[in-house]
């Protein structure tokens, strides 16, 4: 159900509103905690624990939890385990003063790569689409996950070229500010999480600290809560596991640029252990004039008090100040046919105005995680964030006029604009998972019982641009399109100038039920509600809106083989009417209801060799309550607009031989609308940015222990840059290599080559006239010395 209010106030929040979420929270808590009771009845009645049923521990297939490399053996804390008992005893028999000096302990070690498998370019389990350690095998959805030695062989940086090699997943331009994606067909800034726990904010990511990344496909606001219609990307940070590592690299590009980063951690002693990730950049582009400089710090720390308390501590902390660059304009064809061309032009012809395109990000990010397992099947999980977010960035670039931006007919004139936009935020979020296993005869669940808790609180400013003061266009010729004509800055009646906060709360429970060791299946339910509060800055109006969600999620497993399973599924998820920044309300919005996506999927997933991994998957993906302006009330809107993605997808990742890794895959997406949301926007368009086809696929071979190669290809058919159907981008083919030298034990290098052929292409866009030209042929040399 779900309510709207308008209120007038000098105050952005209505303490009415506070009591509804701080209600809606305890009795989330109280859900949990009754959960836990009834967990403790069916255990006094013969429901006992999985641990229990028998005289020796066993592995449970439901979930896998992969305590080593696939072919490794099983890595233990080096602490020798005592019970409880043995423990206290041994305190209270300990003598007043010890008589001799005692061996040190040996520090305690538990490799993050070996508790979900990762090797390589491959990964065993996660825990991020289940909120329980599970073998990548038995989850009935489509995950993709890019691992940090894929990353670093490719020596990519950021999310927007890692996930060309993700089926079904395409890079928005996201105006040249931020990470944003099309997933199945539909966009998204929001949905980026960090260790499960929302990141939402629009900035760039950067992979100088990344374990692995995470990208699962299909809502599923069971795990994730709002959003997330076509996916989510979960980064997986580097943590302090008590591995010794000692890890230097300089890089350098041909654009020019530079980047050195550093990986530095041990364990202390048997309870402690340290760990830290630096990155300094500063490069140019093949883009005239762009340039960025950006800086990181994450230390990471893990105290583990005994052998069933962990207590996992990080902060972060990231500063990115670079040039925008929105990109070429389209070019008008004679009569006005369409569909038309991105402008004919060098790719590194820039729009704009170099001394004030910009955009800055400062990032401060803190977490803290507490994991104990109580011996009984129990265990329970609670994390905290808080972020804190100051985002500010400024256009001016190809846009307003008569052909918004585009090159005219003649090719002699195009059209600038101009605005910049605030949009500062604070995070705080609570989670905590209550995980319990047992068994009901033969049959084994792992049930998890959750909640959350979040406050989002933060300002949406913007100002539009006046050129010499006067007008918020200004015609340049295209053949040289740069302009320093002063540009002034000011917030005007339609531009954003609020603040907002948002309140949510969420219960969610999850069974996983292994019937058979040919039968699985998961289900679960989880409620949201979501209020959220904004006030206009100019006139102190606030407007507000309750939502409370319910999103289901249920899958099927069917193993005919150990190595083999294909499943069935259906998951649900709503967005908002704010929208995934939520950073405004009017009063259309405030009577809008959410926006649904479900999704129906088919797949099969087959582990070739324990190593190399197959997935494929059909799916029908339906975004219904899409929003289509109102022709007879302005401000408001009918709900009329839809989408619907049909697709298939497979991938293959992992060892073909012990010196062949590859990774990589095919993707069909057939994103249409099927309800129109504009005058421009009608049923029967493709969604912009989505071709049908894409392929890619990287191969590493290592030739022996010192020299290694790679080569990737990356296709795509044509697409459209926005989904009105008016501009096509032409369809690419980019070939990239690598070869890799190792000197020692020390040291290495390699050399990637980036579009080894040299061909034009477009990489991206973001509309119409904001077209991202692909990089020419450009070489990346890097330098790694272990210490």
């Amino acid at each position: 159900m779900s309510t709207a209010k308008i209120t007038r106030s000098s105050r952005p929040v209505a303490a009415g509103y506070s009591g509804k979420v701080l209600a809606a929270c305890s009795r989330a808590t109280l859900s949990v905690s009754t959960s836990i009771v009834a967990f403790g009845v069916a255990a006094a009645l013969g429901v006992t624990p999985t641990a229990a049923q028998d005289a020796k521990p066993r592995v449970s297939s439901l979930p896998p939890v992969y305590v080593g490399a696939p072919d490794a053996p099983r890595v233990r804390r080096a602490r020798q385990h005592r019970p409880v008992s043995a423990r206290r005893a041994a305190r209270t028999t300990r003598p007043a003063v010890q008589q001799q000096v005692q061996a040190p302990r040996q520090p305690s070690v538990n490799p993050q790569d070996a508790r979900t498998g990762q090797t390589g370019y491959v990964t065993g389990s996660t825990s991020s689409a289940t909120k329980t350690n599970t073998a990548l095998l038995n989850i009935p959805a489509s995950v993709s996950v890019l691992t940090k030695e894929f990353i670093k062989d490719q020596a990519f940086t950021s999310i927007g070229e890692a996930v060309r090699y993700v089926p079904g997943v395409i890079y928005h331009q996201g105006e040249s500010n931020r990470d944003d994606l099309v997933i199945r067909g539909q966009r998204s800034n929001a949905d980026f999480y960090t260790n499960g726990i929302r990141d939402d904010v629009q900035y760039f990511r950067d992979f100088y600290n990344l374990q692995r990344l995470e990208v699962l496909k299909g809502p599923n606001a069971l795990i994730f809560g709002r959003g997330g219609g076509g996916g989510v990307v979960n980064r997986v940070l580097k943590e302090a596991d008590g591995t010794t590592i000692r890890e230097v690299t300089v890089g350098r590009n041909s654009y020019p640029g530079g980047r050195v980063t550093t990986d530095v951690g041990q364990a202390v002693n048997e309870n402690w252990a340290f760990r830290l990730n630096a990155m300094y950049e500063n490069t140019q582009s093949y883009r005239d004039f762009v340039n960025l400089e950006r800086w990181a710090i994450n230390p990471t720390a893990t105290f583990a008090p005994n052998d069933t308390t962990v207590v996992k501590l990080s902060y972060e902390h990231l500063h990115d100040r670079r040039v925008t660059d929105r990109g070429i304009p389209s070019q008008i064809l004679p009569g006005g046919v369409s569909p038309r061309m991105p402008y004919n032009t060098s790719p590194s012809t820039f729009f704009g105005n170099p001394d004030l395109n910009y955009a800055l990000a400062d990032v401060d990010i803190a977490n803290a995680v507490v994991e104990h397992d109580f011996e009984n099947g129990l265990t329970i999980r609670n994390a905290s964030q808080f972020a804190r977010y100051d985002k500010f960035y400024q256009n001016i670039f190809p846009g307003g006029g008569a052909d918004a931006g585009a090159v005219n007919v003649a090719g002699t004139s195009s059209n600038l604009t101009a605005y910049n936009n605030e949009t500062d935020r604070q995070n705080l979020f609570n989670q905590t998972d209550l995980t319990y296993r047992f068994g009901t005869g033969p049959i084994r669940h792992t049930v998890v019982f959750g909640g959350e808790v979040g406050r989002q609180n933060g300002l949406n400013f913007r100002q539009d641009g006046f050129f010499n003061n006067l007008t918020n266009t200004i015609t340049v010729d295209p053949r040289n399109p740069v302009s320093l004509v002063p540009v002034s800055f000011r917030n005007i009646a339609t531009g954003a100038n609020n603040t907002y906060k948002l309140d949510l709360g969420a219960v969610y429970v999850q069974d996983q039920i292994e019937i058979t060791r040919y039968l699985q299946l998961i289900g679960g339910v989880r409620f949201d509600h979501f209020g959220l509060e904004s006030r206009d800055r100019r006139t102190g109006i606030s407007l507000g809106r309750d939502d409370n969600l319910v999103s289901p999620r249920a899958g099927v497993v069917l193993k005919p083989m150990e190595n083999l399973a294909v499943y069935t599924s259906y998951s649900v998820s709503y967005l908002p009417s704010a929208g995934d920044q939520f950073s405004a309300l009017s009063p259309g919005l405030v009577l809008a209801e959410p926006e649904k996506f479900a999704n129906k999927e088919v797949g099969l997933k087959y582990d070739i060799f324990p190593r190399l991994q197959f997935a494929a998957a059909v799916y029908e993906l339906n975004r219904t309550n899409q929003r289509l302006p109102d022709p007879n009330n302005a401000g408001f809107f009918i709900l009329s607009g839809a989408t619907r993605t049909r697709g298939f997808e497979a991938s293959l990742t992992g060892y073909v031989t012990d010196a062949w890794q590859i990774t990589g895959g095919y993707a069909y997406t057939d994103a249409r609308i099927v309800g129109s949301t504009s005058p421009t926007i009608v049923a029967g368009n493709r969604v912009g940015l989505v071709p049908f086809n894409t392929f890619a696929l990287w191969n590493r071979y290592q030739f022996n222990p010192a020299w290694g190669a790679g080569v990737g290809v990356i296709h795509y058919t044509n697409f459209f840059a926005s989904s009105d159907d008016t501009v096509i981008l032409p369809e690419f083919t980019r070939v990239d290599a690598a070869v890799y030298y190792r000197f020692n034990a020390m040291w290495r290098a390699q050399l990637n080559i980036e579009n080894v052929f040299d061909r034009r292409y477009i990489a991206t866009a973001d509309g119409n006239n904001n077209i991202t030209p692909g990089s020419p042929r450009v070489f990346r040399l890097s330098a790694t010395a272990n210490f």
